[in-house]
């Protein structure tokens, strides 16, 4: 019966599905930098939310406008403008800032540093290396650390079941962790 319980919480990916073993490690990423005390910062998903409910609006303005085409004319080439202003925008937001980030976070509460992490992962197409990044938010800032990789091959932490071993994926990324702190110990 415990063993039961215990498959339940495990997390499973499908090991033929890039995606499905890429998201898997990354939840589990998200959920071992939060138990660290690294709050998330919700700031930008949130500016991409209400760009993106913007982007609606002005759909639904230019869908549901009071008058008939001719007369509407130059309002729907005003909303269209609009639309692909604020794509653009949310385009720029996500090729820029976001890129192949999975977490924003602020600095743990009882840390000196005044800048939180941004970790980033990558699991190219065709490949079994996962690359993980532990970077600084605020890179110019004074407390801003050096940043640190780990890439691996995904095998090493999947049972053939599609498991995740979370156990040894998490003493992986503590490392990694340790290593942007610097405070790793020594061997």
């Amino acid at each position: 019966m415990a063993s039961s319980g215990a498959s339940k919480n495990s997390k499973k990916a499908n090991l033929l599905d890039p995606h499905s073993i890429k998201h898997t490690l990354d939840e589990s990423v998200t959920e071992l930098v939060k138990s660290k005390g690294y709050p998330e910062d919700v700031r930008l998903s949130n500016l991409r939310l209400i760009i993106g409910a913007v982007i609606i609006g002005i759909a639904l303005l230019a869908q549901f406008y009071n008058k008939k085409f001719p007369e509407n004319r130059n309002f729907l080439i005003g909303c269209i403008i609009s639309y692909v202003a604020f794509n653009l925008l949310l385009h720029f937001i996500s090729y820029t800032k976001e890129k192949n980030a999975i977490l924003f976070t602020y600095p743990p509460a009882d840390s000196f540093s005044s800048t939180g992490l941004i970790v980033s992962s990558k699991l190219p197409r065709f490949d079994d290396m996962y690359t993980l990044t532990i970077a600084s938010a605020d890179p110019k800032s004074i407390s801003a650390n050096k940043t640190v990789h780990l890439t691996k091959s995904v095998t090493k932490w999947f049972t053939k079941d599609g498991e995740l071993v979370e156990g040894l994926f998490w003493k992986d990324v503590e490392r990694l962790i340790d290593d942007y702190n610097n405070d790793r110990k020594s061997k």
